[in-house]
């Protein structure tokens, strides 16, 4: 009998849990529009792995064409195989090869894109990196990984791009940020940051790092819609806490699993579920005309961040400086 009670006790403590877990993923929000994108040029940078894998698999299911930008040429030919593999037969699926920590592999790729497609119509700034920012690691021309990468990297992509972009609108530019730009902070002083001695200590839990170039992507995504004409939307969108490869550099161990199952349960997306705010806001017609805006869970985020249009405008300047962009 004691038994009896036991198992039934856990079975409904398991159903209960499920049910949970199942109204959180509701509230995380879908992409329920069923539009099709044939004859569309797509490019996703970091489509071979996690959320860039997802969105480039969406956008073959809608028969675009989708160029799978990715640092590494044979992940992303394996990529395309996946995905074909997982049975989705339709759009054209081209992998190229796109080093966001190389200034010159971003000049490389952008002439080839322009020169093979008269036509680009979609750009998901996706690919980003996180790593120990005690490392003080670097990128090819010198920066700071997360802020030449994830911010720089894109705004140089974007920028080489644009006129191809804004010559085939209606067109969309989505950059995939996060919340975590809410702990970010802009200090033209200390951009790549070489002092870390005056972190502030209530954000020490986080990756000033990646906080930091999280905030640059939504101050970079509001000020390139002031920039561009109408027709050509860009959004700042963040994915959720994912279960994806960014974190890979901390090699986590089997233990580290099994001491965060629990919050991975409650509050980790899977890959097609933190994708699913991107490909709405690369695809959804709620969201034609609404641009320079935040997005999180397919919907509007009010940003607890001061996105000051002065700073974005600045950082913009400094940006193609560093870049040495007219």
């Amino acid at each position: 009998m004691a038994a009896t009670t036991t198992a039934v006790c856990v079975a409904a403590t398991a159903v209960g849990l499920w049910l949970v877990r199942k109204l959180r993923e509701r509230q995380w929000g879908y992409c329920r529009s069923r539009r099709t994108l044939e004859g569309r040029v797509c490019i996703v940078t970091g489509a071979n792995g996690g959320i860039g894998f997802e969105v480039a698999k969406d956008l073959a299911r809608r028969k675009a064409r989708v160029i799978l930008a990715c640092r590494n040429l044979n992940n992303a030919r394996k990529a395309v195989e996946d995905i074909r593999r997982e049975g989705i037969l339709t759009g054209e699926l081209i992998p190229m090869q796109l080093d966001l920590s190389s200034l010159e592999s971003i000049r490389e790729f952008s002439k080839e894109a322009l020169e093979q497609f008269q036509e680009i119509h979609l750009l998901v700034n996706n690919a980003g990196v996180y790593v120990p920012v005690a490392e003080k690691q670097k990128t090819a021309d010198g920066f700071e990984l997360h802020f030449g990468v994830n911010h720089l990297g894109h705004f140089l992509l974007t920028n080489l791009l644009i006129e191809r972009i804004v010559k085939s609108k209606p067109s969309r530019i989505v950059t995939v940020s996060s919340t975590l730009h809410e702990k970010g902070e802009i200090d033209f002083d200390n951009l790549q940051l070489e002092d870390l001695s005056n972190l502030d200590p209530k954000k020490s839990r986080t990756n000033p790092g990646y906080c930091n170039s999280k905030l640059a992507n939504a101050l970079f995504s509001q000020e390139l819609a002031q920039r561009v004409p109408e027709g050509v939307s860009s959004y700042a969108v963040c994915p959720g806490f994912t279960l994806t490869n960014l974190f890979r550099s901390f090699n986590p161990k089997f233990y580290h699993y099994i001491m965060f199952a629990p919050i991975m349960y409650w509050y980790m997306r899977s890959a097609t579920q933190g994708a699913q705010g991107v490909i709405a806001c690369a695809v959804s017609e709620d969201f034609e005309g609404q641009s320079g805006l935040f997005y999180k869970d397919c919907k509007l985020y009010k940003s607890k961040a001061d996105l000051n249009p002065e700073i974005a405008k600045k950082l913009w300047e400094k940006s193609q400086e560093l870049v040495s962009l007219k």
